[in-house]
Order: structure tokens, then sequence, then C-alpha cells
């Protein structure tokens, strides 16, 4: 397992473990305060678990397969760990009435088993979930580089604010994001894979939003896998370009790459669902519960992501690995070389 583990050199943490601890807990107090207030969302309650079968719990880039156990006391339904909440949001935003402009955040928990660990993946996976109702007028480019700029913004301020509570701590982001759409980035660097093409634009930039993940491209493979049924990945944009989606990603100089902190998007609409699941093979998704909602137009129009808590924590507190963050389980391999090279995991 050694082999997804990078280890710095001459590493050395900047605060303590139990400084670290408290940097966390403000860290995590003024990002969620400040990205309510940027977006205008409410704090609203998640759950850790929904009912297998409904079409509600996301199964991310297609292959994943959720943590499952039977409930007892609703005759054996067999219940999911969440793995991500950007479907129950949307059926969220209905059930609470949410207008246009107003929208909803939550600390979403999940585990996903499936996950390749080392310095940036944990089976444990703590971030901000959010969705904002929108109008049909502000699905584009425009709407979605705007929420992008205000988000990131939110990022740079949190920065300097942590930075000026532990002096030691310098900010690294730049005072930009620039937005690439992945078509832009395999035209570019047709000879890197995606992942180098991310590092490189990040180590140019600094911050990068990469446009249209899910789709492919002209090389005829997508950026990065997306599952059919949230983010709007396919519709035609600007210079054969395509997607309503994208990440943020920013260059971790701890880890010498690009490094991401949220995936985001303008969320299907009935026809994009359609579309897509057609392209996917997954048209018998249109059967399950959330999927008849959306095409029976009980859903609202809608962007919304997820942000790293964890994440960000190890960028602000430049970390070298997300388990000096949280508690999580790893290989005793990679727990070994951890500790030889300073790097204390909890």
């Amino acid at each position: 397992m050694s082999h997804n583990l990078f280890i710095p050199s001459n590493y050395k943490a900047v605060l303590s473990p139990q400084e670290t601890e408290k940097a966390i807990m403000k860290i995590k107090d003024a990002f969620q305060r400040n990205l309510a207030f940027e977006l205008d969302l409410a704090r609203v309650t998640a759950p850790l678990f929904v009912e297998t079968g409904t079409g509600i719990n996301d199964d991310l880039n297609g292959i994943e397969k959720p943590v499952s156990f039977d409930v007892k006391d609703l005759g054996g339904t067999t219940a999911e760990i969440v793995q991500s909440l950007a479907k129950w949001k949307r059926v969220a935003l209905a059930e609470l009435g949410i207008p246009p402009g107003e929208g909803l955040y939550t600390d979403m928990n999940a585990i996903r088993p499936d996950e390749t660990l080392g310095n940036v993946h944990s089976l444990y996976v703590d971030q901000w979930d959010w969705e904002r109702t929108m109008t049909a007028e502000e699905r584009n480019l425009d709407f979605l580089k705007w929420i992008v700029r205000k988000t990131y913004d939110v990022i740079r301020r949190v920065e300097k604010y942590i930075c000026h509570e532990y002096q030691d701590l310098q900010p690294q982001l730049p005072e930009e994001i620039v937005f690439k759409h992945a078509e832009e980035l395999e035209e570019e660097h047709p000879e890197f894979t995606p992942k180098e093409r991310e590092t490189e634009a990040c180590r140019k930039h600094g911050a990068v939003f990469v446009i249209g993940i899910g789709a492919n491209m002209p090389g005829g493979e997508p950026h990065d896998g997306r599952a059919p049924d949230y983010d709007d990945w396919s519709t035609p944009t600007v210079k054969g370009c395509k997607g309503l989606n994208g990440d943020i990603l920013v260059y971790n100089p701890v880890l010498e790459s690009a490094f991401e902190l949220s995936s985001m998007g303008i969320r299907v609409d009935k026809e994009a669902l359609r579309h897509q699941l057609k392209l996917a093979g997954e048209e018998s998704r249109e059967e399950l519960y959330f999927h008849r909602s959306l095409l029976n137009d009980e859903l609202p129009l809608s962007i919304g992501g997820g942000i790293g808590q964890s994440r960000l924590c190890m960028l602000y507190l430049q970390k070298a690995h997300i388990g000096e963050i949280q508690a999580s389980l790893w290989p005793q391999e990679m727990r070994e070389k951890c500790q030889q090279n300073g790097i204390f995991l909890l």
C-alpha cells in the first residue's frame, strides 16, 4: 500500500497534534459561517443512511458500492450509508420549499469502502454538502462561474483568518481562480493523464476550476468519472466544450500536486437526466423514486456541491496526510512509514 503514499522531503508539521485539533475547530466554525453567508444557505440536518432502491444515494462515478445493512424493525429493509448527498439535498430543497437564490448546507459524513487509501483519500469522508435553488435562466456557465468565485473567496478568506491565528502558517492561495474546460487541458497536454494536466494547470495558476467532468472529450475518455444523475456534464457550452459542472483545484506545495477541494455543478434538468442516463446505459434508473420525482417536475432546478472539510484543514495547516486531520483506518505499512517520517496519524 505504500505506493499510494507520498512522503514530502524533510517534512515537519507546523502545528503539534494538540494545536492541530484546536485549529480544526476554528477552521470549521469560520468556514461554514462564511459559506452560509455568501451563498445564502441555512443549515439543515442530514441523514447518515438512506433506504436502498430509492435512487437517492450517490454512486459517485458509477462503480463504488455503499456500505449497507438490514433494519430489523422495518421488516428487514436494507439501508445504505450515504456516499454523498447530491440527490438527497435536492429532495430537501423541494420538501422545505426553499426559493431560488437560497439554499441549504449540512455536515455530510460518509463511508467509501472502495476508496484507494493514501495522502488525500480515506475511508471516512467529511464535507460540507450544499445545494441552492436556481431558475431556468441561471442554467449557464456565467452563473456557475459566479458561484465558483464566491466559494473560492470564502476559501481564501478562511485561509487568511487561520494564518492570522497561527503566525507560523503563511497564505498560499492566489487572489483569483482560473477557469479551464477539461477539453482545453486535454488539447494543451494530450500526452498527460488528466491528473497530470490538473497538476500542470495548478502549478501554473495556483487555483483552477476545471469545467466539464463526466463527458467524453475529443480524445475519447472523460476527464474523470461522474454519475449520470446529479451533475449536468453533457450540455454543450462554448467552443465545442460540454458540461455545467467541475472541480475546484489548488496547488498543494506540501504534496507537490493538484489538490481537489470541491466538486460542484449545476444539476441535471429533465432533458439532461434522460440524455445522460442513455449515454451511461442506465435508462432503468428512470423508475427510481428520485428520478421519477425529477421527471415529474417535483424537484426544483438547483446548483450544489461538496467541500472537503479534512482536505481544507490539510491545506490550511500544511499537513502531508489526511490522517493528521481525521481519525480513520490505514494499512499498517502506511502507518509505520508515516511515523518514520514525522507524520502523526490520529
